[in-house]
């Protein structure tokens, strides 16, 4: 049961992710969309809510909002903003002489859109559906408010509630080979891709942006739809259950001490997971060899496993060799780096691959040390990468529920638990406050990372083999 559940889920929700992210990405990139800059924030806000919040926006408004439509619904509106900034970014990089050459041999819009349009955002499509997968494995808390059974919240039962660690290990092993799974098939999907990017700098062309024609009012008001349903009901939910308020049998908690603690375990891990990452990224492209690339991959390979895992493999390690860090800040710190540091190399490799290595040769040349080359070459080449990278990472770990609730330390209350706490109690009026702030920090880095996608060139511009 767990089984089907997990597999039929992940595959619904993200083929709906890919059809939704691909077309919003493809109306705000290639057609004559009024007020498409504020419709491209809109449907990238979305990102900036938890899963979590997002279910609890609806069960509080809707209980019948449950089960596996309901997860259906809340995960697609929660995630498919991970499909939709790859394609654009894709779709903004690639070249628009291809397009034209098709519709110069009579092929139609239609005809146009799946010959030519989706091969060129074949990759990024496949990116983004990798990262829906993944976090529809990781996911706990959305489920468990939707009363949807998975591996994960079974795991977080055994766990929490049984104290049968045995029992969790074992589900987890399954989880992970689930992963693995799910890894492998975007592996062997994305080969033999058809390199469509533009060959040089001094090709580059806007592309010329389609008419919508008589589409243009159902394509005005499917976007409003989305935004609607992605935005409209977790934030209003917020919303009303501030204004109304509630009571609580729970002790109270302060918000401002929840919300720095929040902030500094994401800050410090954030940090952490961008300055490891740099020396990977650095190795990988600049000494790609058979070594450096499995070096590489390897670290990909954490992204197959849910937070709710990384937790129990520290609570492991730490009881039985590390005692003294077992529910210390260090430890949820480096468990944070650890579960997002996959995040954090994406982005550091890609400012990296854009950065001409032939400025770091004439810094050499000039008698520069390498240290030196890398403190005054490199790393300004590189800082918009290392940025998106700290953003990327302090979003993932403000939002991250699981492994906060098994390794916070003792006495101390994040905003993501202390939602948590508030939410099982079904204090909702309780729990609004803590949501809130959570998506308040989150929505400063979802706006940098926004600009960052916006500013990037074809993935095919990255280097790789």
């Amino acid at each position: 049961m767990l089984l089907w559940n997990t597999v039929r889920l992940a595959v619904t929700v993200t083929l709906l992710c890919a059809v939704i992210g691909t077309l919003t990405a493809w109306c705000i990139e290639r057609t004559e969309l009024p007020a498409r800059s504020i419709l491209a924030v809109l449907v990238v806000l979305p990102v900036a809510i938890p899963d979590f919040i997002v279910g609890y926006g609806w069960v509080s408004v809707a209980p019948s909002v449950h089960g596996f439509p309901g997860a259906v619904l809340v995960m697609t509106l929660a995630l498919y903003p991970l499909v939709y900034l790859p394609v654009a970014a894709s779709l903004r990089g690639a070249d628009p002489a291809h397009e034209e050459i098709a519709r110069s041999l009579g092929w139609g819009r239609l005809r146009t859109f799946w010959g030519v349009s989706l091969r060129q955002a074949r990759t990024a499509i496949l990116g983004g559906c990798l990262l829906v997968a993944l976090a529809l494995l990781a996911e706990y808390g959305a489920f468990e408010i939707l009363r949807f059974q998975t591996f994960t919240t079974e795991i977080f039962t055994e766990f929490q509630v049984g104290f049968d660690a045995p029992a969790a290990c074992a589900l987890s092993l399954v989880l992970v080979a689930l992963g693995l799974v799910v890894l492998l098939a975007e592996t062997g999907a994305g080969r033999g891709g058809v390199r469509t990017s533009r060959t040089g700098p001094q090709v580059a062309r806007l592309p010329r942006r389609a008419p919508l024609g008589r589409a243009l009012l159902p394509t005005l008001a499917g976007f409003l739809v989305l935004c609607g349903l992605a935005l409209g009901v977790p934030i209003g939910t917020l919303v009303y259950w501030m204004a109304r308020g509630g009571s609580t049998t729970l002790p109270g908690t302060s918000i401002v001490s929840a919300a720095l603690h929040t902030a500094l375990y994401s800050a410090a891990a954030a940090a952490l997971a961008t300055v490891l990452a740099l020396p990977v990224a650095l190795v990988a492209v600049r000494h790609r060899r058979p070594t450096t690339v499995l070096l590489e991959r390897s670290t990909y390979v954490v992204q197959a496993l849910p937070g709710l895992v990384i937790a129990l493999a520290f609570v492991f390690f730490s009881v039985r060799y590390l005692p003294f860090l077992y529910q210390s800040p260090e430890l949820l710190v480096l468990a944070y780096a650890v579960l997002f540091f996959p995040l954090a190399l994406v982005a550091v490799r890609a400012s990296v691959a854009r950065a001409p290595s032939g400025l770091e040769e004439v810094g050499r040349s000039l008698g520069r040390r390498p240290l030196g080359v890398l403190w005054r070459v490199t790393l300004p080449l590189v800082a918009p990468g290392l940025a998106a990278a700290f953003c990327l990472v302090f979003l993932s770990a403000v939002t991250e529920l699981t492994a906060t609730l098994i390794l916070v330390p003792t006495g101390v209350h994040t905003l993501a638990t202390q939602f948590w706490a508030y939410e099982t109690n079904l204090s909702y009026g309780a729990a609004a406050p803590y949501a809130a702030v959570i998506v308040g920090i989150a929505a400063v880095p979802s706006v940098v990372l926004g600009r960052w996608f916006d500013r990037m060139p074809s993935p095919a511009a990255v280097v790789v083999s």
